[in-house]
């Protein structure tokens, strides 16, 4: 099964924690907000939660992640592998985590990349409010 979703950049975005990384439904981000890559996600949370279902029905908890730009003069594309929360609940944040903690925004953990490790070219394409980016959501093959 595979899930697709966009978000957009903004001048606030730094990529810069150390364990996470996090796209919500905000119109903007602080500069707090160091985990936050990418702002107005459209994700529909009733889709992710199928997404989950279906993959556990599956036996299959492996995801990966791609974060791809969406420009015909910039192709920044960024990999990440991780484990599915079942039950991820938030219809605002997407989080993804390094380590095990969950919550409900806990969409994904034991990632093997946190936002400061993500390519700089996709964060210096994240900090231009006009900038889109795509998630794509996969299983991952066992």
């Amino acid at each position: 099964m595979r899930y697709k979703f966009y978000a957009c950049g903004h001048p606030n975005i730094l990529g810069t924690h150390k364990t996470t990384l996090e796209f919500t439904k905000d119109e903007g981000v602080s500069l707090k907000g160091d985990c936050i890559v990418g702002i107005k996600a459209d994700f529909d949370l009733g889709r992710l939660k199928e997404f989950i279902e279906s993959s556990l029905k599956n036996n299959n908890k492996k995801i990966l992640i791609t974060i791809k730009t969406m420009s015909k003069y910039i192709k920044t594309k960024e990999t990440i592998s991780a484990e599915l929360n079942p039950d991820f609940n938030s219809n605002k944040e997407f989080v993804i985590r390094k380590t095990d903690f969950v919550s409900e925004r806990t969409f994904a953990i034991r990632a093997n990349k946190a936002a400061f490790e993500l390519n700089r070219d996709l964060i210096r394409f994240l900090k231009d409010k006009n900038n889109k980016v795509s998630v794509i959501i996969e299983n991952k093959q066992k």
